[in-house]
């Protein structure tokens, strides 16, 4: 693993030292490729399924939109496109793109078309796990879907081309948050170089990539459950920013009640609650028990926002 990471992270310092390349190095090359990757094997699967799709199982029979954000978490998806935001603005500033209106326009149309993919890419492999039963039987998890599904259809081949994709996906998203982490620090602090920035992420990169993957998983689910619903909330907040006037009153109080709650759900990751403790909570906080005790405080909180926000611009 020493090895491996050490290669992998050299190769991520290759491409992200030079951000002004990183169009031509990802955007051509390995995009493309991960891209094709994926379609040989869902596009085989879907024309080729093992079976017929089997019934859904636990959550997902009861409250499957609930379970699907919640497992949506592990994506991280909507926590990289705030920092992802900082290279592709810069990308296509670097194409010449200055004016705001075309600006907006061009950004907004790349991120309609890269969660279209992800949308895409998502429901064959839902599909693939639902028609694979037959073939390689129930699995935990997405990889081990992924893993026993190209090992079916295309042997030795089919782990090699699983690898293809495994290592780009995760080669191009080392690359974007090295790159938009040291982009954002260098900002804060001008002082130090955007290069210092890009060595510092991809050591700290190396020896958490060391701890292993249980590790890891140890200690980013309880900062996963603290960080999504401040994510969420703050992109549902700048989509109706204009219904409010943009009100930094409404912003603090909608983000302080899913930082509360999200305080609450990192603990209870971490560490867990006593069943009183829990039940006490489940009773206080509406659709805590399915993971979204965030919701109706932060609805809350945001329509108090409004009526403060309303009444300090009257005053004022």
């Amino acid at each position: 693993m020493a090895v491996f990471s050490l290669v992998f992270f050299g190769m991520t310092y290759w491409l992200s030292i030079s951000p002004g390349k990183l169009v031509d190095r990802i955007g051509k090359v390995l995009t493309p490729v991960l891209l094709l990757a994926i379609a040989i094997l869902v596009g085989y699967a879907a024309i080729n399924p093992m079976g017929v799709p089997q019934a859904a199982q636990g959550d997902f029979v009861t409250h499957p939109l609930v379970k699907g954000i919640l497992e949506g978490y592990g994506t991280m998806d909507a926590l990289a496109s705030l920092v992802f935001a900082i290279i592709v603005i810069d990308a296509v500033r670097a194409m010449g793109v200055d004016n705001r209106a075309d600006l907006l326009k061009t950004t907004t149309i790349s991120g309609v078309l890269a969660a279209s993919c992800l949308a895409v890419v998502y429901l064959f492999i839902g599909y693939m796990g639902a028609t694979g039963v037959a073939g390689i039987g129930l699995q935990e998890n997405g990889a081990s879907v992924l893993s026993k599904t190209a090992q079916h259809y295309f042997g030795t081949a089919g782990i090699v081309l699983l690898g293809v994709m495994v290592l780009l996906a995760c080669l191009s998203t080392a690359v974007g948050l090295i790159t938009s982490c040291a982009e954002y620090f260098n900002r804060l602090c001008p002082g130090i170089s955007y290069k210092v920035f890009v060595i510092l992420n991809t050591v700290v990169s190396i020896l958490l990539a060391n701890k292993g993957l249980s590790a890891i998983l140890q200690f980013s689910i309880p900062m996963l459950m603290l960080l999504y619903p401040l994510t969420i909330v703050i992109i549902l907040l700048a989509l109706t920013d204009k219904l409010f006037g943009g009100g930094r009153i409404v912003y603090f109080c909608t983000m302080m009640a899913a930082l509360m709650v999200g305080l609450l759900d990192a603990y209870k990751a971490a560490f867990g609650f006593d069943a009183e403790t829990a039940a006490a909570i489940e009773r206080a906080l509406p659709f805590y028990n399915i993971g979204l005790g965030w919701v109706v405080p932060s609805l809350a909180c945001f329509i108090l926002g409004c009526i403060l926000n309303a009444a300090l611009k009257k005053k004022a």
